[in-house]
């Protein structure tokens, strides 16, 4: 299943993001930190490798997320030129509190009033800018909500005389190259739904947990996971939550219960999960070039 989403407002949110960066001191990338790589979009970093901006990483929903594979993601992000990637809840006055200061070592040349620092905040959608924007301004000047893409236009806000907010759109990118990728942005409802089926969707996310946090589901819905495969673990959540189909005697509503397993992943019921890590990704990596080559070789 490949996903791609990439409405309209998009292609216009690009340009007016090239041509603002042009004015800001550096970048700050809000994260999925349940899946960071994944989250980070490709387009984001062309432009500010353009302008030469540098970046402050923002692994938001780190509560939600696997510390060890968090930790994983900072040190590596670590040892990337002009980057600085920090874990952090949006949600968190303590957390956001940090974000301008991270910001401002980035950028010591911009630090009073003549010089304001300028900060560009961006990222795909639902990952938590708008959360970011509200809490850094401290009062709601961005609309949150839990669909993808809410925000559709570009804002600047002048928080002080030393400091300058634009906020922009959550842009996805016009191909994602990787169908694992599609899959779990939509498992963290980073895309429009009427990109994929949740049955899909849930289907692979079953599977990555039965892989990497069996005990999670055993936890959360009470059914041992030792026999199962990604399609019964859908089946076995119908059961015990009792999602049937009314009128087809007793037949199990998988839809119902593909969306229960989405919406405890979303919403952290489930646990503390991440769905990469820098190893499992360059393994993921490997694997890929090596079956385009054997595909290469077959033509």
């Amino acid at each position: 299943m490949s996903i791609q989403w990439f409405p309209g407002h998009m292609t216009q949110a690009r340009k007016k993001a090239a041509e603002t960066l042009a004015m800001a001191d550096v970048v700050v990338e809000v994260l999925d930190a349940r899946l960071p790589m994944a989250s980070s979009n490709p387009m984001i970093h062309e432009l500010r490798a353009f302008r030469q901006r540098p970046c402050l990483k923002l692994l938001n929903k780190a509560d939600m997320a696997d510390p060890l594979a968090t930790q994983a993601w900072l040190d590596y992000f670590a040892g990337q030129p002009g980057v600085k990637a920090v874990a952090i809840s949006c949600k968190k006055a303590s957390d956001v509190a940090r974000v301008t200061g991270l910001a401002q070592k980035l950028a010591p040349h911009r630090n009073d009033a003549i010089k304001p620092l300028r900060l560009m905040i961006m990222g795909i959608p639902n990952v938590g800018k708008s959360t970011l924007m509200n809490a850094l301004v401290k009062k709601r000047v961005a609309a949150v909500g839990d669909q993808p893409a809410v925000t559709k236009s570009q804002q600047r806000i002048d928080i002080s005389s030393r400091l300058t907010i634009y906020d922009t759109p959550g842009m996805l990118w016009p191909k994602i190259a990787h169908p694992v990728d599609g899959l779990m942005l939509a498992a963290s409802h980073a895309v429009g739904v009427n990109a994929y089926i949740d049955e899909e969707v849930a289907t692979f996310l079953a599977g990555y947990l039965l892989e990497a946090y069996p005990a999670l589901l055993k936890a959360r819905y009470g059914f041992a996971t030792e026999s199962l495969d990604a399609v019964s673990v859908i089946e076995a959540i119908a059961k015990k939550r009792g999602c049937l189909l009314k009128g087809r005697g007793g037949e199990l509503d998988l839809e119902k219960a593909a969306l229960i397993l989405l919406i405890d992943y979303r919403s952290g019921a489930l646990g503390r999960i991440s769905m990469e890590t820098p190893a499992r990704r360059a393994a993921r990596a490997t694997l890929l070039a090596e079956a385009a080559a054997d595909s290469a070789e077959n033509d």
